[in-house]
């Protein structure tokens, strides 16, 4: 296991994740969820602002025609670049007040992913769902954590983890109409001794390989596309949360962390609990589509 991730921005947030590289801009954007801030960070200008919003953001997705398409904890939201609610695309169909919005991905045609999570652990009430122009669909039912959710270099292949059961699913995935069929267990977080690690967020590499960031472990995994172990990376920070590949070729590899709720012992000893930690790559990561309400 190696060391390389540093920290690029102190941004102390409670919980921060869904990182979004920005090519365009070459801007990172990133949310705090319990904070219900969206953060953008130009690493070159070293220029960092955030846009406060009314409630939590678990997730979001640049749109093509601007702004953003985000989960709230009230529901998927179209939003201004200002971070302005413009309209509410559909409402949460689950208990607001225990199950809100996580994280979310856009596939490679431009449709919205999203996942809840189930706050109160009361027996896996969440659900990973699909938002495109033909509303909010459920895709997968009986889920306590919704994360992890990336797509192959052919977009042939969907993933997904639920980190309370410490487990990375895969699914065949057709771009064309946006089904994600024959769910199967692609690799399982297996803990020893004192190790809490259990994945969340994630991102794929232009070799097809998964990347997952481990809350509670203190470091980003890589595994092969058959679902083997390659790597460790340990992050100075025990809660990381999601990864975005960035920089001008895709090179640099984004971890975002958490600091709510941490022991006092812990931050004393990573003080930096809450920021963006970065590290490079030998090989890049893929391009983030955008959302297209078109499709």
């Amino acid at each position: 296991m190696t060391s390389s991730f540093s920290l690029v921005l102190d941004a102390q947030c409670a919980l921060g994740e869904g990182p979004v590289w920005s090519g365009t801009e070459q801007a990172l954007y990133f949310v705090d969820i319990k904070g219900m801030k969206l953060h953008r960070f130009e690493p070159d200008a070293e220029r960092h602002t955030t846009i406060g919003l009314s409630e939590e953001i678990g997730c979001f997705a640049i749109r093509k025609d601007g702004g953003f398409v985000a989960g709230l904890r009230s529901g998927v939201w179209h939003l201004s670049p200002e971070g302005e609610r413009i309209a509410m695309l559909a409402p949460n169909p689950e208990p607001t007040a225990t199950n809100r919005f996580n994280d979310g991905r856009t596939d490679p045609r431009g449709r919205f992913f999203l996942g809840t999570i189930d706050e109160k652990k009361a027996g896996g009430t969440a659900g990973l769902y699909r938002f495109d122009k033909r509303g909010l669909t459920k895709i997968q039912s009986g889920i306590w954590t919704s994360n992890g959710l990336a797509f192959s270099p052919d977009g042939r292949t969907m993933y997904h983890s639920d980190t309370q059961v410490r487990t990375i699913y895969a699914y065949d995935y057709d771009a064309g109409s946006g089904e994600a069929t024959n769910r199967r267990v692609f690799a399982k977080v297996t803990n020893v001794g004192d190790d809490k690690g259990r994945p969340d967020g994630a991102a794929v590499d232009a070799e097809g390989c998964y990347w997952s960031a481990l809350y509670e472990g203190g470091r980003v995994q890589r595994y092969s596309p058959t679902g083997k172990l390659l790597g460790e990376y340990k992050v100075p920070a025990m809660c990381t949360t999601m990864i975005a590949f960035g920089g001008d070729d895709l090179k640099t590899l984004y971890v975002t962390s958490a600091r709510d709720g941490r022991p006092a012992e812990e931050l004393e000893r990573l003080p930096h609990s809450g920021g963006v930690f970065a590290m490079r790559t030998d090989v890049p990561g893929l391009p983030e589509p955008q959302f297209d309400p078109e499709v």
